[in-house]
């Protein structure tokens, strides 16, 4: 592997699991209708760029990983058309939550296919049954989250004089 090869792969996998990281404060204040700038900026920005980064490896052809980082890249726009151009205003608050939330399923995916595939004591389950259920947990984690998400993330309702 090449110097610059190496140097890409470290830093998109240290992007990735920047990304990871504040995806997870991010989907926990969604859950408590909340929203943090910095820590959502964060994720956004790191997203982006790991979805961007994973093209510059060399590839042969269309691969999977391509795709999930197309796929990633699509909903990011629709996060962010929901964030600044609709200012998460009415059904675009739940597009947003449910966005952040696909995005961080999708990084989580490929975390669990890279620590199956490059930590050793798992390598042997590549594909396997271990590997299968592990991504059908993180699957229905996420989809379990996603709908509380979704649910939760709502604007305040204001209150009655009463």
């Amino acid at each position: 592997m090449s110097t610059s090869i190496a140097v890409l792969l470290y830093l998109h996998t240290a992007i990735s699991l920047v990304a990871i990281a504040a995806g997870l404060v991010v989907t926990a204040h969604l859950l408590s209708a909340k929203v943090s700038r910095p820590w959502t900026d964060t994720f956004l920005v790191s997203a982006i760029t790991t979805s961007v980064t994973g093209y510059f490896f060399p590839f042969s052809g269309i691969t999977p990983a391509m795709i999930v980082g197309a796929l990633a890249l699509a909903i990011l726009a629709v996060v962010l058309l929901a964030r600044h151009q609709f200012r998460l205003a009415g059904a675009w608050r739940w597009i947003y939550a449910t966005g952040v939330v696909a995005s961080l399923y999708l990084l989580l995916f490929v975390l669990v296919v890279q620590m199956f595939r490059h930590i050793s004591f798992l390598q042997p389950f590549d594909g396997q049954a271990p590997f299968q259920v592990a991504q059908l947990l993180v699957l229905a984690a996420v989809i379990v989250t996603g709908i509380r998400a979704a649910r939760r993330f709502r604007p305040a309702q204001p209150r009655l004089a009463g």
